[in-house]
């Protein structure tokens, strides 16, 4: 049975039991980069609180800068 490639990447993940909860992951490590949601919104959405969830980008090497003023907007419709 062939696999979605996200879910590929899911699998090689060594965070979170279900492969669910690693396409998540992927899916809030992606807006965060495209600064659609903020550090806490992740958070949300991944259950985790936000110092725990920062902690779990800084162990995958991952640098994290804050929304600005005007990306704050564009995070209340999303």
């Amino acid at each position: 049975m062939q696999l979605f490639p996200l879910r590929e990447i899911a699998n090689e993940l060594p965070f979170f039991k279900t492969v669910d909860d690693r396409e998540k992951l992927l899916g809030v490590i992606g807006a965060l980069v495209l600064r659609r949601i903020s550090l806490s919104k992740a958070s949300e959405i991944m259950g985790m609180e936000r110092e725990r969830f920062l902690g779990l980008l800084d162990g995958m090497k991952l640098g994290y800068s804050y929304l600005e003023d005007q990306d704050v907007e564009v995070e209340k419709k999303w």
